[in-house]
Protein backbone atom coordinates (compact mmCIF):
# COMPACT_ATOMS: atom_id res chain seq x y z
CA UNK A 1 0.00 0.00 0.00
CA UNK A 2 1.44 3.24 -1.02
CA UNK A 3 1.73 5.88 1.79
CA UNK A 4 -0.73 8.55 -0.54
CA UNK A 5 -3.41 5.73 0.69
CA UNK A 6 -2.30 5.95 4.16
CA UNK A 7 -3.88 7.71 7.29
CA UNK A 8 -1.04 10.03 8.28
CA UNK A 9 -0.92 8.53 11.79
CA UNK A 10 0.02 4.96 12.38
CA UNK A 11 0.06 3.23 15.71
CA UNK A 12 0.00 -0.23 17.10
CA UNK A 13 -2.57 -1.52 19.02
CA UNK A 14 -0.93 -1.07 22.54
CA UNK A 15 -0.55 2.81 21.87
CA UNK A 16 3.50 2.04 22.50
CA UNK A 17 4.33 3.87 19.36
CA UNK A 18 2.71 6.48 17.18
CA UNK A 19 4.47 7.65 13.87
CA UNK A 20 3.16 10.56 11.62
CA UNK A 21 3.99 11.30 7.95
CA UNK A 22 4.69 15.14 7.58
CA UNK A 23 7.28 17.61 7.90
CA UNK A 24 8.50 18.45 11.42
CA UNK A 25 7.78 21.70 11.84
CA UNK A 26 3.97 21.74 10.70
CA UNK A 27 3.97 18.64 12.96
CA UNK A 28 4.97 19.99 15.99
CA UNK A 29 3.28 23.16 16.09
CA UNK A 30 0.23 20.99 16.58
CA UNK A 31 1.63 18.88 19.34
CA UNK A 32 0.74 20.06 23.09
CA UNK A 33 2.98 22.66 25.15
CA UNK A 34 5.02 20.29 27.47
CA UNK A 35 3.75 16.90 26.30
CA UNK A 36 7.17 15.23 26.03
CA UNK A 37 9.80 13.76 28.54
CA UNK A 38 12.85 13.64 25.84
CA UNK A 39 13.87 13.90 22.30
CA UNK A 40 16.30 11.84 20.70
CA UNK A 41 16.88 12.64 17.04
CA UNK A 42 19.35 12.22 14.42
CA UNK A 43 18.25 15.43 11.52
CA UNK A 44 19.75 15.70 8.60
CA UNK A 45 23.50 17.32 8.82
CA UNK A 46 22.82 19.80 5.99
CA UNK A 47 26.47 18.41 3.86
CA UNK A 48 24.21 17.43 1.05
CA UNK A 49 24.48 13.42 2.01
CA UNK A 50 24.89 11.01 -1.18
CA UNK A 51 22.98 14.12 -2.71
CA UNK A 52 19.76 13.38 -0.75
CA UNK A 53 17.55 16.88 -1.03
CA UNK A 54 16.46 16.39 2.17
CA UNK A 55 20.23 16.95 3.64
CA UNK A 56 20.55 20.05 1.46
CA UNK A 57 18.49 21.40 -0.97
CA UNK A 58 15.38 21.05 0.88
CA UNK A 59 16.91 22.44 4.03
CA UNK A 60 18.63 25.74 2.12
CA UNK A 61 14.97 26.49 0.18
CA UNK A 62 13.04 26.17 3.75
CA UNK A 63 14.66 28.93 5.27
CA UNK A 64 16.36 31.43 2.14
CA UNK A 65 14.13 33.87 1.21
CA UNK A 66 14.65 35.43 -1.95
CA UNK A 67 17.90 37.27 -3.03
CA UNK A 68 19.27 36.84 0.47
CA UNK A 69 22.72 35.80 0.33
CA UNK A 70 22.44 33.37 2.47
CA UNK A 71 25.54 30.40 2.84
CA UNK A 72 24.23 26.58 3.22
CA UNK A 73 26.18 26.91 6.64
CA UNK A 74 23.83 29.81 7.51
CA UNK A 75 20.53 28.28 6.22
CA UNK A 76 21.27 25.00 8.25
CA UNK A 77 21.35 26.72 11.46
CA UNK A 78 18.77 29.16 10.98
CA UNK A 79 16.38 25.25 10.01
CA UNK A 80 17.88 24.10 13.17
CA UNK A 81 16.83 27.05 15.01
CA UNK A 82 13.49 26.47 13.63
CA UNK A 83 12.85 23.12 14.50
CA UNK A 84 14.45 23.67 18.17
CA UNK A 85 12.17 26.22 18.90
CA UNK A 86 8.98 23.99 18.33
CA UNK A 87 11.23 21.46 20.77
CA UNK A 88 11.78 23.36 23.59
CA UNK A 89 7.92 24.33 23.29
CA UNK A 90 6.86 20.84 23.38
CA UNK A 91 9.63 19.56 25.85
CA UNK A 92 8.34 19.74 29.32
CA UNK A 93 10.70 21.77 31.86
CA UNK A 94 14.05 20.20 31.85
CA UNK A 95 13.28 17.35 29.16
CA UNK A 96 16.43 16.87 27.55
CA UNK A 97 17.13 16.22 23.87
CA UNK A 98 19.62 14.41 22.04
CA UNK A 99 20.35 15.42 18.90
CA UNK A 100 23.21 13.64 16.36
CA UNK A 101 25.31 15.71 14.02
CA UNK A 102 27.84 15.70 11.80
CA UNK A 103 31.96 17.18 12.61
CA UNK A 104 32.01 19.92 10.22
CA UNK A 105 28.57 20.91 10.65
CA UNK A 106 27.95 20.15 14.51
CA UNK A 107 28.68 23.99 15.46
CA UNK A 108 25.67 25.27 13.34
CA UNK A 109 23.58 22.17 15.36
CA UNK A 110 24.51 23.72 18.49
CA UNK A 111 23.98 27.48 17.51
CA UNK A 112 20.90 27.21 16.25
CA UNK A 113 19.38 24.68 19.07
CA UNK A 114 20.98 27.25 21.85
CA UNK A 115 19.41 30.52 20.37
CA UNK A 116 16.37 28.39 20.44
CA UNK A 117 16.15 28.75 24.33
CA UNK A 118 17.53 25.62 25.26
CA UNK A 119 20.41 24.78 27.27
CA UNK A 120 23.31 23.25 25.93
CA UNK A 121 24.51 20.58 28.66
CA UNK A 122 27.14 18.27 26.57
CA UNK A 123 27.47 16.58 23.96
CA UNK A 124 28.53 12.88 23.26
CA UNK A 125 31.08 11.27 21.25
CA UNK A 126 30.11 7.91 19.17
CA UNK A 127 33.83 6.63 18.05
CA UNK A 128 33.33 3.91 15.63
CA UNK A 129 35.96 2.55 12.99
CA UNK A 130 33.53 1.63 10.07
CA UNK A 131 33.32 5.19 8.26
CA UNK A 132 33.40 5.17 4.45
CA UNK A 133 35.72 8.10 3.35
CA UNK A 134 33.45 10.78 1.05
CA UNK A 135 35.74 11.74 -1.33
CA UNK A 136 37.46 10.43 -3.84
CA UNK A 137 41.53 9.60 -4.46
CA UNK A 138 43.63 12.47 -6.17
CA UNK A 139 46.95 12.09 -8.34
CA UNK A 140 49.57 11.88 -5.96
CA UNK A 141 47.59 10.26 -2.61
CA UNK A 142 45.73 13.11 -2.20
CA UNK A 143 42.21 13.60 -0.98
CA UNK A 144 39.38 16.18 0.16
CA UNK A 145 38.42 14.19 3.92
CA UNK A 146 39.51 12.17 5.82
CA UNK A 147 37.80 9.00 6.98
CA UNK A 148 34.94 9.62 9.24
CA UNK A 149 35.50 7.76 12.65
CA UNK A 150 32.75 9.37 14.99
CA UNK A 151 29.38 11.44 15.34
CA UNK A 152 28.82 14.40 17.94
CA UNK A 153 25.52 13.96 19.84
CA UNK A 154 24.41 16.94 21.23
CA UNK A 155 22.51 17.09 25.11
CA UNK A 156 20.41 19.95 25.62
CA UNK A 157 18.07 20.42 27.84
CA UNK A 158 14.82 22.70 28.48
CA UNK A 159 14.98 25.87 30.83
CA UNK A 160 12.97 24.84 34.31
CA UNK A 161 12.76 27.90 37.14
CA UNK A 162 14.19 26.53 40.99
CA UNK A 163 16.10 23.65 41.83
CA UNK A 164 16.38 20.53 39.70
CA UNK A 165 14.87 18.53 42.36
CA UNK A 166 11.58 20.44 42.47
CA UNK A 167 11.45 19.90 38.52
CA UNK A 168 11.52 16.28 39.21
CA UNK A 169 9.43 16.39 42.01
CA UNK A 170 6.39 18.24 39.65
CA UNK A 171 7.25 17.30 35.83
CA UNK A 172 9.76 13.88 36.38
CA UNK A 173 12.07 15.50 34.07
CA UNK A 174 15.06 17.60 34.89
CA UNK A 175 17.89 14.91 35.54
CA UNK A 176 19.79 12.18 33.92
CA UNK A 177 19.29 8.42 34.61
CA UNK A 178 22.58 7.14 36.02
CA UNK A 179 21.96 4.49 37.74
CA UNK A 180 20.26 3.31 35.31
CA UNK A 181 22.71 3.62 32.45
CA UNK A 182 25.60 2.74 34.07
CA UNK A 183 28.20 0.91 32.32
CA UNK A 184 29.37 -2.91 32.89
CA UNK A 185 29.50 -5.44 35.48
CA UNK A 186 31.04 -2.95 37.53
CA UNK A 187 28.95 -0.16 37.00
CA UNK A 188 30.71 2.44 35.89
CA UNK A 189 29.19 6.26 35.69
CA UNK A 190 28.34 6.84 32.23
CA UNK A 191 30.52 8.69 30.11
CA UNK A 192 30.12 11.48 27.46
CA UNK A 193 32.52 8.93 25.17
CA UNK A 194 30.89 5.90 23.38
CA UNK A 195 32.49 3.26 21.24
CA UNK A 196 31.25 0.52 18.58
CA UNK A 197 33.04 -2.72 18.35
CA UNK A 198 33.47 -3.47 14.75
CA UNK A 199 31.22 -5.31 12.74
CA UNK A 200 33.52 -8.67 12.85
CA UNK A 201 34.43 -8.84 16.65
CA UNK A 202 33.50 -11.70 18.70
CA UNK A 203 33.46 -12.05 22.18
CA UNK A 204 36.86 -13.74 22.57
CA UNK A 205 38.55 -11.68 19.79
CA UNK A 206 38.25 -8.10 18.49
CA UNK A 207 39.54 -7.00 14.69
CA UNK A 208 42.95 -4.94 14.00
CA UNK A 209 40.41 -2.06 13.56
CA UNK A 210 38.38 -2.19 16.39
CA UNK A 211 38.33 1.07 18.63
CA UNK A 212 37.51 -0.68 21.92
CA UNK A 213 40.19 -3.68 21.09
CA UNK A 214 42.91 -0.70 20.38
CA UNK A 215 42.25 1.14 23.46
CA UNK A 216 42.68 -1.88 25.58
CA UNK A 217 45.77 -3.67 23.96
CA UNK A 218 47.35 -0.09 24.83
CA UNK A 219 46.30 0.23 28.56
CA UNK A 220 45.33 -3.75 29.19
CA UNK A 221 45.40 -2.76 32.89
CA UNK A 222 42.78 -0.69 32.63
CA UNK A 223 40.55 -1.80 29.96
CA UNK A 224 39.57 1.64 28.54
CA UNK A 225 36.52 0.09 26.60
CA UNK A 226 34.81 -0.23 30.00
CA UNK A 227 33.38 2.88 28.68
CA UNK A 228 29.50 2.17 26.87
CA UNK A 229 30.01 0.55 23.57
CA UNK A 230 27.94 -1.46 21.15
CA UNK A 231 28.32 -2.90 17.54
CA UNK A 232 26.92 -0.68 14.18
CA UNK A 233 23.65 -1.74 12.64
CA UNK A 234 24.02 -4.88 11.32
CA UNK A 235 21.79 -6.40 8.38
CA UNK A 236 20.05 -8.71 10.23
CA UNK A 237 18.86 -6.08 12.45
CA UNK A 238 18.39 -3.02 9.88
CA UNK A 239 15.87 -5.81 8.09
CA UNK A 240 14.20 -7.04 11.10
CA UNK A 241 10.40 -6.36 10.01
CA UNK A 242 11.24 -5.29 6.62
CA UNK A 243 10.27 -8.75 4.97
CA UNK A 244 7.69 -7.57 2.99
CA UNK A 245 9.30 -4.86 1.60
CA UNK A 246 10.48 -4.63 -1.58
CA UNK A 247 14.51 -4.89 -2.60
CA UNK A 248 15.81 -1.82 -3.80
CA UNK A 249 19.66 -0.81 -4.19
CA UNK A 250 21.59 1.05 -1.70
CA UNK A 251 24.48 2.46 -4.05
CA UNK A 252 26.38 4.56 -1.79
CA UNK A 253 30.13 6.71 -2.64
CA UNK A 254 30.39 5.22 -5.81
CA UNK A 255 30.48 1.76 -4.77
CA UNK A 256 30.95 -0.81 -7.84
CA UNK A 257 28.31 -3.17 -7.01
CA UNK A 258 24.82 -2.12 -5.47
CA UNK A 259 23.56 -3.74 -2.99
CA UNK A 260 19.66 -4.84 -2.34
CA UNK A 261 18.52 -4.36 0.94
CA UNK A 262 14.67 -3.58 1.72
CA UNK A 263 15.93 -1.02 4.61
CA UNK A 264 17.73 1.82 2.54
CA UNK A 265 17.88 4.33 4.85
CA UNK A 266 21.54 5.14 4.69
CA UNK A 267 22.41 6.59 8.07
CA UNK A 268 20.88 3.70 10.50
CA UNK A 269 21.86 3.62 13.86
CA UNK A 270 22.76 1.03 16.12
CA UNK A 271 19.77 0.18 18.67
CA UNK A 272 21.60 -0.53 21.56
CA UNK A 273 23.69 2.95 21.10
CA UNK A 274 19.79 4.28 20.81
CA UNK A 275 18.33 2.03 24.01
CA UNK A 276 21.35 3.69 25.81
CA UNK A 277 20.37 7.16 24.98
CA UNK A 278 16.62 6.59 25.35
CA UNK A 279 17.78 5.18 29.01
CA UNK A 280 19.75 8.02 29.85
CA UNK A 281 17.91 10.82 29.06
CA UNK A 282 14.02 9.79 29.62
CA UNK A 283 12.15 9.61 32.64
CA UNK A 284 10.81 5.23 33.09
CA UNK A 285 7.09 5.42 31.12
CA UNK A 286 7.97 8.53 29.73
CA UNK A 287 7.30 9.91 26.40
CA UNK A 288 10.12 9.91 23.84
CA UNK A 289 9.80 12.43 20.16
CA UNK A 290 11.94 11.97 17.19
CA UNK A 291 11.08 14.53 14.86
CA UNK A 292 13.53 13.24 12.17
CA UNK A 293 12.29 9.72 12.44
CA UNK A 294 14.13 7.73 9.75
CA UNK A 295 13.49 4.19 9.64
CA UNK A 296 12.31 4.24 13.62
CA UNK A 297 15.54 3.39 15.54
CA UNK A 298 14.81 5.76 17.92
CA UNK A 299 11.06 4.23 18.63
CA UNK A 300 12.32 0.82 18.67
CA UNK A 301 14.90 1.80 21.47
CA UNK A 302 11.90 3.57 23.29
CA UNK A 303 9.23 0.94 23.16
CA UNK A 304 12.28 -2.00 24.05
CA UNK A 305 13.53 0.64 26.61
CA UNK A 306 9.86 0.93 28.57
CA UNK A 307 8.95 3.92 26.69
CA UNK A 308 6.26 5.51 25.04
CA UNK A 309 7.49 6.92 21.27
CA UNK A 310 5.94 8.99 18.85
CA UNK A 311 7.94 10.02 15.61
CA UNK A 312 7.75 11.98 12.43
CA UNK A 313 8.84 11.39 9.08
CA UNK A 314 8.42 13.13 6.05
CA UNK A 315 9.71 10.63 3.53
CA UNK A 316 7.14 7.95 2.61
CA UNK A 317 9.60 5.44 1.96
CA UNK A 318 11.26 5.32 5.35
CA UNK A 319 7.58 5.61 6.78
CA UNK A 320 7.00 2.53 5.20
CA UNK A 321 10.24 1.14 6.73
CA UNK A 322 9.63 2.33 9.92
CA UNK A 323 6.72 1.46 10.77
CA UNK A 324 7.67 -2.87 9.47
CA UNK A 325 10.31 -1.78 11.89
CA UNK A 326 8.19 -0.78 15.05
CA UNK A 327 5.44 -3.29 14.45
CA UNK A 328 8.17 -6.11 14.20
CA UNK A 329 10.45 -4.63 17.74
CA UNK A 330 6.95 -3.72 19.37
CA UNK A 331 6.06 -7.65 18.78
CA UNK A 332 9.70 -8.52 20.62
CA UNK A 333 8.78 -5.97 23.18
CA UNK A 334 5.56 -7.21 23.72
CA UNK A 335 7.34 -10.57 24.38
CA UNK A 336 9.67 -9.85 27.30
CA UNK A 337 6.87 -7.14 28.86
CA UNK A 338 8.94 -4.44 28.44
CA UNK A 339 6.14 -2.47 26.89
CA UNK A 340 4.87 0.66 29.16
Amino acid sequence: MSPASKPALYEDDTQAWGLIEGDALAVMAELPENSVDAICSDPPYGISFHDEAWDGANIYHAVCRDGEPLSTGEAYERWTNQWAAQCRRVLKPGGHLLAFGAPRTFHRLVAGVEDSGLEVRDQVLWVYAQGVPKARKLPGGLASTLKPAYEPVLLARAPFPGTTARNLEEWGTGALNIDASRVGAAGYWPTHLTLSHAAGCTEACCTNDCPAGLLDAYRPDLLPSRLFFCAKASKREREAGCEELPLRSDLLYGRPTPRLRRNIHPTIKPVGLMRWLVRLVTPPGGMVLDPFAGSGTTGIAAVLEGRQFVGIEREGAYVDIACARLTHWAAVAAQEDVLP
